[in-house]
């Protein structure tokens, strides 16, 4: 029969329509088409190698599979709610081209490997996509950073005001961030990198194949060495939507600074209006809606994660239909992770400084309390006796309403016969931020140095 499955020899009756809408995936997996039709010609060539197939019916197999590659980048293929998935629609394809020849393209292999290989052909392929983007973000906090490398900003703990940074250094710790992120990736994508083609079903085949050189021409390191596992195993998946959820934290905290800062409140930052958005209701309002929907993005990107683990909790070996619901969360974490990174880096470079307010910012007094304590460390105090002695002389300048500039010299030794007329040296941000010259400290070479290390 013309609407028959290929795989319906089993069966007398047809499938529900019902039960055809339900189980297929083509409607979503149809992005797997390169990965598979790259699977397929390097398993036809084995298959003729090993003389396993006839090196004729080969040829044309492979010829079908560029003609078909050609119609699916034309978005001329024929896509078919009965081919339930890709994989079965450009296998029925490749018969309707060939002919009864079409059939050799199944030897030797089922769709339980032949699936778990476009998957890991993919997640290699979105390892190196969002790698791509995360470098690209780096470099976008590199321009805003040296485009403002003598900016100073309050740093903050508990998002109370705390010390202060130079903005560049401030900015350089999301590069951190990003490049701990492309480690995990790439360290990812060691375990992605193993062939699971020739597990067949679940047990292997009865077929001398050649699984070293698919490998080889498809570009994989190792060959699986486990075929239960091989057609079962969604860990590299899982891996990977871990790690981009630990990138999207870090778009996140990065995306509500941006909110915070933009704030009127804040207003150290001005976003561009084509990155902001008005009010259908208040004329005056300028939103930091991308920012507010990459930080929103993020509970997606945790939602997938969850979502696979929990349906391979209790997932018996091998192969199960669930492991079908692990391409949409798949699918919409490197969607999402992708679009997220794009557009702050197209952001970032453009949101304007508001320089004066934050030199308003840095000038509390608050944020060099730390070092006054140091100086008297210096002059020979404990710690702990220099940080109480402080906390009063600061409680009396905000009480009082006074800069530390407004104080006496007399007023400072009422605190402390240790302070001394070199004291003032120790009361201005830029100070401050000097004196941090310690590895990893935010004094101005250091974040010099941060700026011409190499992006990793």
């Amino acid at each position: 029969m013309r609407n028959r499955k290929l795989w319906q020899g089993r069966f007398e009756g047809s499938t529900d329509p019902l039960v055809e809408r339900f189980t297929a995936s083509i409607q979503f997996d149809n992005r797997l088409a390169p990965y598979d039709i790259a699977g397929s010609i390097a398993h036809c060539r084995m298959l003729a190698a090993q003389k396993i197939i006839p090196s004729g019916a080969a040829r044309k197999i492979i010829r079908a599979l560029k003609a078909i590659e050609k119609e699916i980048a034309r978005g001329r293929f024929p896509l078919q709610e009965r081919d339930e998935d890709i994989h079965m629609a450009i296998e029925r394809r490749v018969i309707a081209k060939v002919g009864p020849d079409g059939g050799y393209l199944h030897t030797a292999r089922s769709r339980n490997d032949q699936v778990a290989l476009d998957l890991r052909m993919y997640v290699r392929d979105a390892i190196r996509e969002i790698g791509a983007g995360i470098v690209g973000l780096q470099r976008s906090i590199e321009e805003l950073a040296r485009a403002n490398a003598d900016v100073l900003v309050p740093g903050y703990t508990h998002l109370q005001r705390a010390q202060p940074l130079l903005l560049a250094h401030h900015l350089l710790a999301y590069r951190e961030m990003l490049g701990r992120d492309r480690e995990r990736l790439r360290d990812c994508a060691k375990r992605v990198n193993v062939l699971p083609l020739g597990a067949g079903a679940l047990a292997g085949t009865t077929f001398a194949i050649d699984p070293k050189r698919v490998a080889k021409e498809l570009g994989f390191t190792r060959v699986a060495a486990n075929s239960v596992d091989a057609v079962s195993d969604r860990d590299f998946v899982i891996e990977f939507l871990a790690a981009c959820a630990i990138l999207a934290a870090h778009l996140s905290r990065l995306a509500e600074e941006i909110v915070i800062w933009a704030s009127s409140e804040f207003s150290f930052v001005r976003l561009p209006d084509a990155f902001a958005t008005g009010s259908s209701m208040m004329p005056q309002k300028r939103n930091p809606d991308v920012a507010e929907l990459v930080r929103g993005k993020c509970g997606r990107v945790y939602g997938n994660l969850i979502a696979l683990l929990t349906i391979l909790k209790g997932l018996p070996l091998s192969y199960n239909r669930d492991l079908q619901e692990d391409k949409e969360p798949l699918f919409d974490t490197v969607d999402t992770v992708s679009s997220s990174l794009r557009v702050l880096a197209a952001m970032l470079p453009r949101i304007e400084i508001c320089r004066e307010r934050l030199r308003q910012a840095v000038s509390d007094p608050a944020l060099v309390a730390t070092d006054i304590a140091d100086y008297l460390v210096r002059k020979g105090l404990a710690f702990r006796r220099a940080h109480e002695i402080v906390g009063k002389l600061m409680r009396f300048v905000e009480k009082e309403g006074l800069t530390l500039s407004d104080l006496s010299l007399e007023q400072w030794r009422s605190f402390c016969p240790n302070f001394g007329p070199d004291i003032a040296a120790w009361t201005t941000a830029e100070a401050a931020v000097a004196r941090r010259a310690a590895p990893g400290g935010t004094a101005p070479n250091n974040v010099r140095k941060q700026l011409s290390a190499r992006t990793r």
